[in-house]
């Protein structure tokens, strides 16, 4: 399963490629530029932020042969920023390329299905659950996993290609509806809606050797299903659920056979029955990535997610990363561009005020270099450091103030 060409680690000057290029390869190339490493983007999109920044740039689809073997002939190695590009391409690149990670872990974080199998195979809890492929699966459903969520089981991101429901008929019309989510109809999974304390993920690395090492957990507050703010800082959470979601993290990233950054998000639980703990976990789903959760690492750890990614995919040795000031990371929107609605998600663009972001001290502001802002779109994040908790949440809130976004409040 594990893309293995060679045990002699990538030296700086090699050429790392990256299989996508948003805000995520962009950081990517950045990072291996910063390491001494040239870099190669494969996207079809003339102005993908990445692919603008890097030393390559192959415009091309990525299941296009001839640009997959320009590619494999340009680089020493490959890595993706997406978990919805073909596996099969993963695949072919890794009979020709160093690739991780896997094209087999790959396809299992773009099905649902799979991913949720794996997740028991690991001992790791999961919310009830059930698959729905047809009208007759619907009808038949067991009434206890209502009210739920219906997700495809491909696809689905940021809220996207999911439906609450709260009853049978809910569940037939969210059916009718996410079954012709795509061109062709694709199964769906029904999982039982549990009561939420909060969301928290963790983001390891794990190199061709086995040896893991990870970002401390993030605790995550999500809006209208897109994340809205990462919090990393004393007293987030127990330590108890910190402990807990490492190890399940790396269960789930060694059944892998797992090599390079890999993310697990959890859903907290709060569970009055147990005296011994007043919370519970389950696993909600995995990215086979750097994640935008782990975007304050870049100005909070000594190793970022992105270098942590470069060493895994290069074979340089790991270290663990060491947080030296707590930090909060607010998502930046493409709402925030809206001077007035012209129509449905179209922005009358007016830049943000980023010279009174600016002012703020421990405010550091990373725009990705996305042409147009569009409603509910990832534009950017501003993470926040300061020498106490409530330092950064005073620095947070001055920015929402500034940006008209609703405050939050520490833990």
């Amino acid at each position: 399963m594990t893309s293995n060409r060679s045990t002699l680690p990538l030296l700086p000057g090699a050429t790392l490629g990256v299989l996508g290029g948003g805000q995520l390869g962009k950081m990517f190339v950045h990072c291996a530029q910063r390491m001494g490493y040239k870099t190669a983007v494969l996207d079809p999109d003339p102005q993908s932020p990445a692919g603008l920044v890097s030393h390559f740039h192959l415009m091309k689809d990525f299941s296009d042969e001839n640009a997959l073997q320009d590619f494999a002939r340009l680089c020493d190695g490959v890595t993706t920023e997406f978990e919805n590009v073909p596996a099969q391409t993963m695949e072919w690149l890794s009979n020709r390329v160093s690739v991780n990670p896997s094209a087999f872990a790959v396809s299992i974080a773009q099905d649902r299905i799979s991913e949720k199998q794996h997740f028991v195979n690991c001992g790791v809890p999961v919310a009830p659950y059930t698959v729905i492929q047809s009208q007759a699966d619907v009808r038949k459903t067991d009434l206890a996993l209502l009210p739920g969520l219906l997700k495809t089981a491909r696809l689905g991101y940021d809220g996207k290609g999911q439906i609450k429901v709260q009853n049978l008929q809910d569940l037939e019309t969210a059916w009718d509806h996410l079954s012709g989510y795509t061109k062709h109809p694709m199964p769906c999974v029904l999982e039982k809606l549990l009561p939420l304390d909060f969301e928290c993920s963790v983001i390891l690395g794990r190199n061709r050797s086995g040896q893991i090492v990870h970002l401390p957990p993030q605790r995550n507050i999500h809006r209208d299903g897109i994340l809205a703010l990462t919090q990393v800082h004393e007293g987030c959470f127990p330590v108890s659920v910190k402990n807990q979601v490492i190890e399940y993290a790396q269960s789930i990233a060694q059944k892998l056979d797992y090599v390079g950054v890999l993310c697990v998000e959890f859903f907290v639980l709060k569970d009055p029955t147990n005296h011994l703990s007043p919370y519970s976990l389950v696993v909600n789903e995995i990215a086979p990535r750097p994640h935008n959760s782990g975007h304050y690492s870049v100005e909070s750890c000594d190793v970022s997610q992105f270098e942590l990614q470069i060493r895994c995919l290069t074979n340089m040795p790991l270290t663990t990363p060491r947080q030296h000031s707590p930090a909060v990371m607010l998502n930046l929107l493409g709402d925030l561009w809206q001077a007035s609605s012209v129509e449905r998600d179209a922005l009358a663009i007016e830049e943000p005020n980023w010279a009174s972001i600016l002012k703020i001290p421990g405010a550091h502001l990373n725009l990705y270099g996305k042409a147009e802002p569009r409603l509910s779109r990832k534009m950017g994040h501003i993470t926040f450091n300061g020498s106490s908790v409530s330092e950064i949440y005073g620095s947070l809130n001055q920015a929402t103030h500034i940006l008209g976004i609703t405050p939050f409040v520490s833990p």
